[in-house]
């Protein structure tokens, strides 16, 4: 029940980013001190994209790059802001998961090794157990030899059950 409302939150927070983000862009565009930080960092992801593209392409790096006019450069910041934050949204989304799914893992694997733990301890206490009542048989075998009912009573004896047990099959 909480997984499926789980991946739906997320989705929801997702879907809920994009419009979220789109608001982020408009306000940046009217607020002067940001609008100028704003334009700066678009001028710079312009110079850095343009040389990357010159040099991808082989065209010469060394010539002048003429910056963007000013709503350019505002818009294709707030575009920057804006896919910034969608991708970090998703970004906390799939770290919040993988986080999930590995705290998980480690609750079935250990469920796994508590299982595995108490299947050893059963294992050692029928062993236990195995071993008292071969004592026990031998003991009733020597009672029954001594008064004996070795005839009587049709006993195995023990050092072949011993040499059955030491050969799996």
């Amino acid at each position: 029940m909480v997984l499926p409302l789980l991946k739906l939150g997320t989705l929801a927070l997702k879907t809920l980013s994009k419009p979220l983000a789109s608001k982020l862009k408009q306000q940046a565009a009217y607020h002067p001190r940001f609008r100028s930080f704003i334009i700066s960092i678009a001028q710079a992801n312009h110079r850095i994209s343009t040389r990357m593209q010159r040099r991808i392409y082989s065209h010469a790096t060394d010539a002048e790059i003429r910056p963007l006019n000013e709503e350019k450069a505002v818009q294709a910041a707030v575009d920057l802001i804006g896919e910034l934050f969608v991708f970090s949204v998703a970004g906390a989304v799939v770290i919040f998961e993988v986080q999930r799914s590995a705290k998980s893992e480690a609750r079935k694997e250990e469920t796994r090794k508590k299982e595995l733990e108490e299947m050893r301890k059963r294992d050692e206490e029928l062993e236990k157990e195995v071993i008292l009542l071969r004592h026990k048989l031998e003991e009733i075998e020597q009672l029954a030899k001594g008064r004996g009912l070795s005839g009587i009573l049709p006993f195995k004896h023990s050092s072949t059950i011993d040499a059955k047990a030491a050969k799996p099959a």
